[in-house]
């Protein structure tokens, strides 16, 4: 049975009690046998699942249910706000694991330099290590059962044979050669189980806290909104905490302070660094009747506006929960170290049996047999490998939205880290998108005024989202003209727009072929360079707009940034062929489209892919969105269509192509680094296991290593941070 999309319900879950990728896919495997869920995607690293499943089938405490009989513990998330909450965890597990470790790390130090007086007497190591073992080591083992119940090995498995193998066999020396009246130090090996308990825990320790703290940029996100905030109340400031703030509240900031809602300034004036949603690093200046928004600082004077979104609904508020549904998603490369880590346990417990056996039966000592195989037990650590897709997806994921670059998905980032063809869209992407008038054309028998055809054309224009429409109806406010009301209204994609005015009739703005209007040979030669937009009523041409736009100051370096990355670039646009070429001969680009309706901009990017071109589009209007989604990559911007941004792979919160190339970028240096990942990660291993079944590696220095090779791999995905573009 296949869940609808239309039956489709989605959750987000936080999933406590997961040690390394076995676990997720184990949670993952377990969640998509079951007939009422479409999709489960869990992601170790930043310890979600994603669930889409049937709502008439089952609920969310059917899935928590599910989750608790796997051997983990899931909590729905709920972002309904962004007040950061204080988790206080306590670590004295781990602060008594590591004081338990320090005299048995001197006596290990004293025995490798020939001071064997320094290792404790064999019956304090003897109760030490039970005290580890059998009380500190106990997450282990219940991680460990629970994994085998789920049918599926992990981490906690090799750990818990391979520390408890050590201590059982080194508990029966001891009393066996206590009984003798043999001194049985040279045949124990509680350093051994001990330390590696120690090492590795403290590696989960600098693993959470890198993954949690560095890593995860929504814990960045989360401090940028205010705990309490100054609100007028009864006509009197008070400070209130953020969770008490009503929409409709007047709110206050200073310089210094962040802006703590969505809001309009009803009063001040100051500048405000919103570079947390736009990545635009100058300020923006505000003042009454300016947006603000939620997080911003106010670097310089002091506003007081009214709140009109809050939380979630706040942009601040849609960025991180895009940001936590993109994070937890998977990149296609994952399924590689998905498939190694699903049989990488098995393979190593059998590989320590064979080490086992033949070092038993080749050096006839079965204490050294037993240090070899646990040491391969100990070396071979699958959480590095399952680190290496999901660490640098958060790292890459963060550093994009500090750009203002939201990509959808990790499926998403990888494709554009493959781009190699870019088609751009004209007005408003590579221009500014802020049209004026350059010329106004009537017949010479015309039968209204140049006024009246402004009215009648925003009467109808103010329904479209293009910027050639926003300009006409912007320059008819700034006339002070006022429009008739316009009925039945009809919009054809790519061409035009029609409506009927009461006592004039069907008045048609749009192409030039939609209006039916054909260019007068003795115009000014503006009109060769300009975008036209025709007015007809009742189907006899009334007049025509020529209107011209400018580049934007960054389109030229841009557009040189994506040749030096040897990626092909295009123009499509629906505007006239001499129009677009002007802008394409300005740019330096060589292949240039117009007069293209939005299904010829679909059919052309279908043909680049039949040539196995990996197409990126970048649009902002209803006219892009077919081309949008047939591109391998696309890019919208923020403040176009909402069905643009709907369909579109990512989303730029500026309108600049620049922004675009730092896109690619960032997405490439991301899928370099997952590479990189995942090639320390199998070099790890494969280097490892062998030595240590030869014996070069004890267990305490494979325990140290393992726990390294997962820190290792979290900070080379690290330096995506810091990324310089």
């Amino acid at each position: 049975m296949l869940v609808s999309m239309q039956q489709s319900k989605k959750i987000i879950l936080q999933i406590e009690g997961m040690t390394c990728q076995s676990c997720a896919n184990r949670i993952e495997k377990v969640l998509n046998k079951k007939i009422f869920v479409k999709q489960a995607g869990v992601n170790f690293a930043v310890e979600e699942a994603q669930v889409d499943f049937d709502p008439t089938l089952a609920n969310e405490k059917d899935i928590l249910d599910i989750i608790q009989k796997t051997g983990f513990k899931g909590i729905l998330k709920k972002d309904s706000t962004l007040i950061q909450k204080d988790e206080k965890k306590s670590y004295w597990r781990l602060w008594l694991l590591l004081l338990i470790n320090v005299p048995f790390l001197i006596g290990m130090i004293g025995m490798l330099t020939g001071y064997h007086n320094l290792m404790l007497p064999p019956m304090w190591q003897f109760v030490l290590a039970t005290i580890v073992q059998f009380g500190l080591a106990i997450p282990f083992y219940r991680a460990a059962i629970g994994s085998i119940r789920g049918g599926l090995a992990n981490m906690d498995v090799l750990v818990s044979s391979g520390t408890l193998t050590i201590y059982f066999y080194s508990a029966f020396m001891l009393f066996y050669h206590t009984a003798q009246g043999h001194n049985a130090l040279h045949d124990i090996y509680f350093e051994a189980a001990v330390m590696v308990i120690g090492f590795v825990s403290l590696g989960k320790f600098l693993e959470e806290r890198t993954k949690k703290r560095s890593l995860n940029s929504l814990q960045s996100l989360l401090q940028l909104t205010p705990k309490q905030v100054g609100v007028l109340r009864d006509e009197t400031w008070k400070t209130i905490s953020l969770e008490q703030v009503k929409i409709g509240d007047v709110l206050r900031a200073n310089q210094g302070e962040r802006i703590a809602a969505d809001g309009v300034v009803e009063m001040g004036y100051g500048w405000c660094d919103e570079s947390h949603l736009t990545g635009e690093a100058l300020p923006e200046m505000k003042q009454i009747g300016s947006t603000v928004l939620a997080g911003a600082m106010v670097t310089e004077g002091s506003l007081t506006y009214r709140a009109n979104q809050l939380g979630k609904q706040t942009l601040l508020g849609d960025m991180m929960k895009a940001l936590s549904e993109a994070q937890g998603t998977k990149a296609p490369i994952a399924r590689f170290a998905d498939k190694v880590a699903g049989v990488f346990v098995p393979i190593v417990l059998m590989i320590a049996a064979v080490t086992l056996g033949l070092t038993w039966w080749l050096s006839a000592d079965v204490g050294t047999a037993i240090i070899h195989a646990v040491a391969v037990l100990v070396i071979a650590c699958p959480c590095a490998l399952g680190l290496a897709t999901p660490a640098a997806i958060m790292a890459g994921m963060g550093k994009a939205v500090s750009q203002g670059i939201w990509f959808k998905d990790a499926a998403a980032m990888e494709q554009a880290a493959h781009i190699d063809t870019v088609i751009l869209d004209k007005t408003g992407t590579l221009t500014t998108g802020e049209l004026k008038i350059a010329a106004v054309w009537q017949p010479e028998s015309a039968v209204i005024s140049e006024d009246d055809l402004y009215r009648m054309s925003a009467a109808v224009e103010q329904y479209a989202t293009h910027p050639l429409a926003q300009a006409i109806v912007r320059e008819t406010l700034e006339k002070n003209l006022i429009s008739p009301t316009a009925l039945s209204v009809n919009t054809k994609i790519g061409a035009g727009i029609s409506a009927e005015l009461e006592g004039i009739g069907e008045v048609k703005v749009g192409s030039p072929e939609f209006c039916g209007f054909n260019l007068p040979i003795q115009l000014d030669p503006v009109w060769e360079i300009a975008s036209i937009v025709a007015v007809s009523i009742n189907g006899n041409i009334v007049g025509a707009f020529a209107l011209t736009d400018t580049l934007r100051e960054e389109s030229k370096g841009a557009i040189e940034r994506l040749h030096q990355q040897n990626i092909d670039v295009m123009i499509m646009s629906g505007d006239r062929q001499s129009v677009v070429d002007d802008i394409a001969q300005q740019l330096n680009i060589t292949i240039a489209f117009g007069k293209l309706s939005p299904r010829d901009k679909a059919a052309k990017i279908q043909a680049l892919q039949q040539e196995g071109k990996i197409v990126a589009m970048v649009g902002d209007g209803i006219n892009d969105a077919a081309a949008l989604v047939m591109a391998n990559v696309s890019f919208a911007m923020k403040s176009g269509a909402d069905v643009a941004e709907q369909v579109a792979s990512a989303t730029l919160m500026r309108q600049s192509v620049n922004h675009l190339v730092d896109g690619i970028f960032i997405a490439q240096a991301t899928l370099k680094n997952i590479k990189q990942n995942l090639f320390f990660a199998l070099i790890y291993n494969v280097l490892g296991i062998p030595l240590a079944a030869l014996g070069y590696l004890n267990p305490v220095i494979a325990g140290a290593a393992m726990a390294l090779s997962s820190v290792s791999v979290l900070m080379n995905a690290l330096r995506l941070k810091y990324l310089k573009l």
